[in-house]
């Protein structure tokens, strides 16, 4: 049996109090589990609910963390895993956590694809690229056909829009123009769709007299 000796609330935090047993052991506990086990200043616990209470407050402790994660920006479900295994935290516990977080909405890989996809398809780049994105951030590759939708039809059409964006809608040299098509193939578009890019590039805007040295 531990009794509880002192209920202490975090300056920066009111939700989380530190928990003090008369064995000397601490516990970080959130207001709900003070709440769930009647938790006070005297109180006893026995050491079933001692056990119940410590796997509670830690998994509190991760679900904090991952919110405060995710409060940096939005990750798929194998990001989320990642960086909390790399921050030192168990495995299955990084699993769990991630169940939850899908379980809440807090995750949803499914959405965060489509994200994906629109984020870098809006700044310039084509469906290698897009896709090797995919793969990095650890997204399932069961959801990447519906994501990839959002993508437009005409790709040639797509490398053309980032090529004007390069040269800026002015006639360019054949040096500068070269240049940016193989930026454009870095960027993961096919190299069939860059060469018709400059090949249209050329016939809208012209080229300069003399290339750059």
């Amino acid at each position: 049996m531990a009794r509880i000796v002192s209920l202490t609330q975090a300056k920066r935090d009111p939700n989380r109090f530190t928990l003090e047993l008369d064995t000397g052991e601490t516990l970080t506990v959130t207001v709900a589990l003070i709440a769930d086990y009647g938790l006070y200043s005297g109180a006893e616990l026995d050491e079933e609910a001692l056990r119940r209470l410590r796997g509670d407050a830690e998994r509190a402790r991760i679900r904090a963390r991952a919110l405060r994660i995710l409060g940096a920006r939005a990750m798929s479900r194998a990001e989320m895993i990642k960086s909390l295994t790399s921050k030192g935290e168990d495995e299955a516990a990084a699993e769990e956590t991630a169940d939850w977080l899908e379980a809440i909405g807090a995750i949803d890989d499914k959405e965060y694809a489509a994200s994906v996809v629109r984020h870098y398809a809006a700044k310039g780049y084509g469906l290698g690229r897009i896709k090797s994105e995919l793969h990095r951030r650890g997204i399932g590759r069961a959801l990447w056909d519906d994501a990839l939708l959002s993508l437009p039809e005409d790709m040639d059409g797509a490398a053309f829009d980032a090529l004007c964006a390069l040269l800026r809608r002015a006639p360019a040299s054949r040096d500068r123009l070269r240049r940016a098509v193989q930026t454009l193939a870095r960027r993961g578009f096919l190299w069939s769709e860059a060469q018709s890019a400059a090949r249209r590039y050329i016939e809208e805007f012209g080229e300069e007299e003399l290339d750059e040295e």
